[in-house]
Parts: structure tokens; sequence; C-alpha cells
């Protein structure tokens, strides 16, 4: 069997995202202990995750609100914080997120998401994207004659991808530097790659512009991929962070999928 039909033959098809955590703060009780003790206040917060700890502290600071703080702990801390809208201190509460399984067109419409939030996604130019897999949207992939269409429409540009890369390799073959050699050839072979090509990217985000990027992207309005990585993402972080995401309720849709919403919008 020839290269492209040994490729072809193994492609892989994604109908869901996966989201692993692979990141998330500690706080540095030693130095938050010698800065209350530096302004004789003694102060803790009921709270263990440290995105919801540093959040309280934040706020604490610009009030200087140590020494007599509300009753009901950080959850009605926060819970105020989201009623009156004081949402720059949610920016100090950060976590690291992968996302794969998730197709180019959701990456061009993630990254949309600038403020708060910083990525790094795998590179075409550098990894070798014969042995691509691709994203089917369900609606697709839930009609067999869309589905049929669908796949031959991939089939052909994945194809088209491994002869173009077979050809410009031999187009600069006389470049001496074996690793420039392929990018070059990658590089300009992409480009027939569909937006359906899957793709890897890491996020690094603040709560304020995670509780954004789910208000967003998990409306009804939103495309279906994206508002299943924003509720993916949602379900995980509400298990993280309760006190600054359990506001959210996920609403069935009449397609099986859910939506998110918060009473607290644009914190």
């Amino acid at each position: 069997m020839a290269a492209t039909e040994q490729a072809l033959a193994s492609m892989k098809i994604i109908h869901e995202p996966r989201v692993y955590l692979l990141g998330k703060q500690k706080v540095n009780d030693t130095e938050l202990d010698q800065f209350l003790s530096d302004h004789g206040v003694s102060w803790e917060s009921d709270t263990e995750v440290a995105g919801e700890y540093l959040t309280e502290v934040a706020g604490r600071v610009c009030y200087m609100s140590f020494a007599k703080p509300r009753p009901g702990g950080n959850h009605a801390y926060i819970e105020h914080i989201l009623e009156v809208g004081h949402g720059s201190v949610l920016e100090h509460a950060v976590w690291n997120f992968l996302f794969t399984g998730v197709s180019r067109s959701l990456t061009h419409e993630l990254v949309r998401h600038r403020a708060g939030m910083g990525y790094s996604q795998l590179s075409q130019r550098y990894v070798d994207e014969s042995v691509a897999e691709y994203v089917e949207p369900e609606c697709v992939a839930n009609d067999p004659e869309c589905h049929q269409a669908w796949q031959e429409t991939v089939e052909a540009a994945h194809s088209g991808y491994i002869k173009l890369v077979e050809l410009l390799a031999k187009k600069f073959q006389d470049e001496p530097d074996r690793t420039m050699r392929r990018k070059l050839a990658r590089q300009a072979a992409r480009s027939v790659l569909p937006n359906a090509t899957e793709t890897k990217i890491f996020v690094t985000a603040n709560a304020r512009s995670l509780r954004h990027f789910i208000e967003m992207r998990g409306s009804r309005h939103a495309e279906d991929e994206i508002r299943q990585l924003a509720v993916q993402v949602l379900k995980i972080l509400q298990v993280e962070a309760p006190n600054l995401f359990g506001d959210y309720q996920l609403i069935p849709l009449p397609d099986g999928t859910f939506e998110a919403v918060t009473a607290h919008r644009k914190v």
C-alpha cells in the first residue's frame, strides 16, 4: 500500500474535544502571613482553592478590609463581587489548560479572546500533518450523505497535502539544513489543509477572561463545536473553583447539547 493510501486508511475522525487541566495556582502562605503581620491584622479564608483565595486577597487589599470581614466566608465574598461587577479582582485567579481534538475553525474563534488569555498552538510548519486527524461537525456526521461528501473532501485535501510535501521536498532538496527543508515543504503544503484539521492548543487564562469565554461561547448562539468546549471547561471549573463559577447553570437545548447561563454577566 502506498504511503498516501496508508495515511488515508488510518485517518481518524474526531467528534468531541478533550480538555486537560494542567496547572493551577498555589498560595504562598508564609508571605501572606508576613504581609498581614506587617500591617497588624490577622485573617484567613475558608477556601482551599488558590484562585478563590487570591481573588479574595486582591479584593481585600483594595479596601484593607482584612480586620473586619463580612460573614459568609469566601463564597459570600465572591458572590458579592459578582453582584457588584468588581471583575478586575477575578483576573488574579489563573489556570492552565490543554485543548485537543479541536479544529482549526475552533481555534480561529478561540484566539479572538485575547485579554487575559495566552496561547501556544501546534505548528503546522514543523509538525507533519500527513498523520493529521479531522474534526467532523455533528450535523454532518448525523447525515449519511453529508458525511460522505465531507469525508471525500477531507481525504482529497489530505492526499493533496501529502503529495505536495513530497514534491516540495524535491524542490528544496538543495537546502543543506534538513529541518529547514522539511519546514519549507510543510509550511507551503499546509495551505491545502481544511479548517477541519485537528489541532492542539495550550491556554492560560484568568477567571474573568474564562467567564467571558464561557458566556460568549457557551451561548446557544455560538458555533456547536466551541460551545461544546466551553461547556467542558465550565464543568471542570465548577469543580475546581465553585465559588468563582458556581453561578452558571447548564440549560438543555433542543439538539441535546447545553448552554451556559448566569445572572452575573460581563463581570
